[in-house]
């Protein structure tokens, strides 16, 4: 009996594949000065270090780190999990340390990342959701943050106006949007609801 047989290979991930520790040593030091200044006030021991697995705009695997608040580590790691084995596409998942802490330098790259210490504008005192590693940026150059005429990064600029209905946007992020419905499902906050300002890359918890 003659003919061909097609066959499916699931992306199956490894337990290490999408791992959630202590932070190391390494990458502990690599922080310093950077997503971690002289006045940081979060401890070590309130931070994970993220590796996970994802598809990137060039539709191959890559293996992505990241740090994040204790108390978000597994929702990110089951979003993730869930995001890879449905070959959703993010171009870059690497620490900020590596662009210098310079979040706009990271939304150039189109780089996903989640905590990086800071101050709310105008406070001493008060740690945004960034400081505090309980928010993340997804895939923000395609997916910028617009509040009058300020966007960011400004090579989203592009991307940022008549959203709705257009088709034109790689790596958008709506209410249809795989990426959007985990994050909901699992209790955090969407910037691109915001009635001031719209942060389309934004998930806080």
């Amino acid at each position: 009996m003659g003919g061909f047989f097609f066959l499916f290979f699931p992306l199956f991930a490894c337990a290490q594949d999408f791992s959630a520790t202590v932070i190391p040593d390494s990458i502990w030091a690599l922080m310093q000065g950077k997503s971690v200044p002289k006045n940081c006030t979060v401890g070590r021991n309130e931070l994970r270090y993220l590796r996970v697995m994802h598809i990137g705009k060039d539709g191959k695997k890559h293996r992505g780190e990241l740090i994040c608040n204790k108390e978000i580590a597994q929702d990110l790691i089951d979003i993730f999990k869930e995001l890879y084995k449905s070959k959703y596409p993010i171009e870059r998942i690497s620490l900020i340390d590596n662009y210098g802490a310079d979040d706009t330098r990271s939304m150039e790259a189109n780089n996903t990342s989640c905590f990086n210490f800071r101050f709310m504008t105008g406070s001493t005192t008060r740690i945004s959701k960034h400081g505090r590693g309980m928010a993340i940026d997804i895939n923000p150059l395609y997916n910028p943050y617009v509040k009058g005429n300020k966007i960011d990064p400004p090579s989203g600029k592009k991307y940022a106006n008549n959203r709705e209905s257009r088709k034109d946007i790689p790596m958008k992020i709506d209410r249809s949007d795989l990426c959007y419905k985990l994050f909901i499902k699992h209790g955090f906050r969407w910037g691109g609801a915001w009635k001031s300002s719209k942060d389309y890359q934004h998930f806080e918890k």
